[in-house]
């Protein structure tokens, strides 16, 4: 039933008296500490005329039931039933209360609200007013008010009144055959005069060849006419005054349905389509989004894929699709939607057969009447290629191509897993090259690299199944053997690799030889973890290289014994010079001639709080490992300068100094602050330096050597003999002095040799006016052979072992006074 039938258009006001009745009279019953007014005060009563207005809901166990209508109520649902669930009502009206009374429960407010039903094509609007109220049984009823707002109007006519498309209804005419020849317009909406550019009263009953307008061309008419013969539909395109519109024409009867659209903007996006894809330097296509065929190919993507247009235009999708692709390729092209693009690279086969990598995005779209895919492609083969390169240099050696020391940790880890899983052992292999320094010396760097990418072949040649190589950096070699080896197999195989890498290798004409040396460790004894092991194989890496090379060591506990207390020994050296737990003993020099004391060497001791004094021999190579040695040399430097101020004007002070101090470069810097903040006379200081000074960057050293000589300070050569080229260093600096190693000194008595060495030494200083110092004296027959080959100076336990700075003043009295008695 169509609740509004009044044939009177005029607005109904009585709604806005009802409405504010309503509300009031639901105020005053609202009492004083109570969320809801009782139902009897709000709806019954004097309600009069409105109570045939009112639906009476029953809110029970969240369901609504209608329990009262008015007349009014009842026409408006077509339905006069009372005690029935709302939901039993027509949807239109039964949602409009159910919306009114679920807000107005929820608030604990009257709700007012519109609702608009459509009958036979007529829509009607219609205000709610929901008033919710408290029964005596303790359940929520809600009276609803319901009245018409406005006068009903024809949807349809709504629809196409206001639709921006014209519309048109056309009756044909026939001629005395029976055959349609011309139409006239017998209706059409505003869209269809703006759209003619013409008012409806010149359009409007109109024959068509009558002209005037947009329609009357022979061509629009006959396309027209056809439609009417066939009693099928048309749809086709005119263009006028920079405008496209498109005409479409469903026949019934002898009337005729015409749409008229405005697709200016359109043909506009089309043409723009058609520059951006035909000129597109991206290749790009559109395939039918049914049969896959391609629709349409651009220039870029015939010249990038090598197939003729024709050749594209005949193909379908699978076509150009890797055989092993088809089903991955299919799936993604079901799953696609208006809108596409590659979640991952796809491969695409060109017309050499060549496969290249694609990224893919796409939209769906209309293409001359065809639902397709527009789509455009990006090349990333060579893009893939360079990823995979660094994918792969990132775990590769970038001059060797073997594997680098992060694969390697990885696959070491993996193959320990297995092992532990399975009871099985695992072999690490260090391989360092010996000589190999003295190649890159020799002959240069790039030769150098040359000889490591041959190792490195002949290596993998050795390596195959699960184990692995790998260059950990520099001439640092690795092997994981990882098929449960036994140590023999472990030990055949490493004097394999040691013959095979000392082979001659040949390298532009030049020959070269090198050889190896392999530490190895074994899990699980000797670790079980990827760090332990590289370590422990590294421990056994140095005790070969210790044993001269060309060897493998296995690990033994030892190694590790002797690595921890190297490792507890540096860093209870960083703790002794923080704690200030180093000091300084001084051994006499002594004057043979003048049988005085002459200076004072300046000798480092460490007293440690639990082990009590330790050997220089034990820490000072350790403190040079760990770069020690120069913040420990520097304070040396001030203390021995600033205790030797205080001593008589003629007594000197020596103080080693170690190669690794010649590095920093400062060392010049570091003296000079040294005497000027102490006032020593450069003339009484005196520096010693062992002959491996001159093994390693000999010039700069030398220009070291010669502005610490320019300032006064003198230079001694300790340990003067014990080398290979000291005689050839006497020729590249002027020392001072030279000192004999007390190996020489110890066996004089008894050893012949040793007096010829001592004479030569004692005759070299005086040829080249060298003060020579013998070192280790302990008895009176070694000062008397001393004196008797003509030496210079002695230093020793016969003398005095080294003392304490408080010591001093002692020792220089007593040799003053013996030097008293001699005289």
């Amino acid at each position: 039933m169509i609740a509004a039938k009044k044939p009177s258009g005029k607005f109904n006001t009585e709604m806005f008296d009802d409405v504010p009745v309503l509300r009031r009279k639901w105020q005053a019953a609202l009492r004083p500490g109570e969320r809801l007014p009782r139902y009897e005060d709000v709806m019954l009563g004097s309600l009069g005329r409105l109570a045939d207005h009112i639906v009476l809901l029953w809110h029970n166990n969240d369901t609504l039931e209608v329990s009262r209508s008015g007349r009014y109520i009842q026409k408006w649902l077509n339905d006069e039933r009372w005690d029935i669930p709302l939901s039993a009502l027509s949807p239109d009206c039964a949602t409009a209360l159910s919306e009114a009374a679920v807000n107005a429960i929820r608030n604990g407010r009257p709700c007012l609200a519109v609702a608009h039903c459509v009958r036979d094509g007529l829509v009607q609007t219609y205000d709610i007013l929901a008033l919710p109220t408290s029964s005596r049984w303790g359940s929520t009823l809600i009276g609803i008010y319901v009245n018409e707002r406005a006068p009903q109007y024809n949807l349809l006519d709504a629809i196409f009144s206001t639709t921006d498309e014209g519309v048109l209804s056309l009756a044909t005419i026939r001629d005395s055959a029976g055959q349609p020849f011309d139409f006239q317009i017998v209706h059409l909406n505003q869209g269809a005069s703006r759209l003619l550019k013409l008012p409806s009263t010149d359009l409007q009953w109109r024959r068509l060849s009558a002209g005037g307008n947009l329609l009357c061309s022979p061509e629009v008419i006959e396309r027209l006419l056809g439609v009417v013969r066939s009693g099928d539909r048309d749809q086709f395109e005119i263009d006028s005054d920079q405008r496209n519109l498109k005409l479409g024409a469903t026949a019934f009867g002898d009337i005729l349905s015409l749409t008229i659209s405005d697709v200016t903007a359109l043909k506009r996006r089309e043409a723009s389509f058609r520059l951006l894809f035909d000129n597109n330097p991206m290749p790009m296509w559109v395939f039918d989004a049914e049969t896959t065929g391609f629709l349409s190919v651009n220039d870029a993507a015939v010249q990038h894929y090598g197939y003729s247009r024709d050749t594209f235009l005949r193909m379908k999708l699978r076509e150009i699709w890797p055989e092993d692709e088809w089903v991955s390729h299919s799936e993604a092209l079901q799953q696609a939607g208006e809108t596409f693009h590659s979640g991952r690279n796809w491969g695409h086969l060109k017309a050499d057969g060549s496969e290249i990598q694609v990224l893919t995005f796409g939209r769906r779209v209309s293409f001359e009447g065809r639902d397709g895919y527009l789509v455009a492609v990006v090349d990333i083969t060579e893009r893939r290629k360079a990823e995979a390169r660094i994918a792969f240099m990132a775990h590769h050696d970038g001059l060797t191509n073997l594997p680098n020391r992060e694969l390697y940790q990885d696959r070491l880890r993996e193959a320990l897993e297995r092992g532990q899983s399975g009871n099985k052992r695992v072999a690490v292999l260090c391989v360092d090259l010996d000589l190999f320094k003295n190649v890159n010396d020799s002959f240069g760097h790039p030769i150098g690299d040359r000889l490591l990418r041959l190792v490195a072949d002949r290596l993998r040649s050795q390596v195959r199944g699960n184990n692995l190589v790998a260059r950990l950096g520099g001439d640092e070699f690795a092997v994981i053997l990882a098929s449960d080896v036994s140590p023999n197999e472990a030990s055949d195989f490493a004097s394999r690799l040691i013959k095979l890498l000392s082979a001659c290798y040949a390298i532009d004409g030049i020959e070269v030889v090198i050889g190896a040396s392999i530490g190895i460790a074994l899990s699980p004894g000797d670790g079980e973890t990827t760090e332990e092991l590289m370590r422990n194989a590294d421990m056994a890496l140095y005790r070969a290289k210790s044993d001269g090379g060309g060897v493998h060591r296995f690990f033994e506990r030892e190694m590790d014994r002797q690595a921890q207390k190297r490792r507890d020994m540096e860093l209870d050296l960083r703790r002794a010079f923080a704690n200030r737990e180093f000091e300084l003993h001084y051994q006499p020099l002594v004057d043979i001639v003048a049988d005085r004391i002459s200076g004072f060497e300046s000798l480092l001791r460490w007293r440690h709080p639990e082990k009590g004094m330790i050997s220089p021999a034990d820490f000072i190579p350790v403190a040079e490992d760990i770069g020690l040695i120069v913040s420990l040399g520097e304070w040396v430097l001030r203390e021995a300068c600033a205790e030797a101020v205080k001593w008589p004007a003629e007594i000197k002070i020596a103080v080693n100094l170690s190669p690794v101090q010649f590095r920093s470069r400062n060392l010049v810097q570091v003296v000079v602050s040294a005497l000027a903040n102490s006032g020593l006379s450069p003339k009484r200081l005196e520096l010693e330096i062992t002959e491996s000074l001159f093994l390693a960057e000999t010039e700069a050293n030398l220009a070291i050597l010669h502005q610490l000589r320019e300032l006064g300070i003198s230079i001694s050569m300790d340990d003067f003999g014990t080398g290979y080229s000291s005689l050839s260093y006497l020729r590249s600096f002027p020392f001072d002095k030279i000192k004999i190693d007390r190996s020489f000194v110890k066996d004089l008595a008894e050893r012949p040799d040793c007096v010829a060495i001592v004479r030569a030494i004692s005759g070299l200083g005086r040829s080249l006016n060298i003060t020579t110092t013998a070192e280790g004296v302990e008895t009176e027959d070694q000062l008397a052979w001393l004196r008797a080959e003509g030496c210079d100076e002695v230093q020793g336990f016969l003398f005095s072992a080294a003392k304490p700075a408080a010591e001093i003043e002692t020792l220089l009295s007593r040799f003053g006074a013996r030097a008293s008695r001699a005289a």
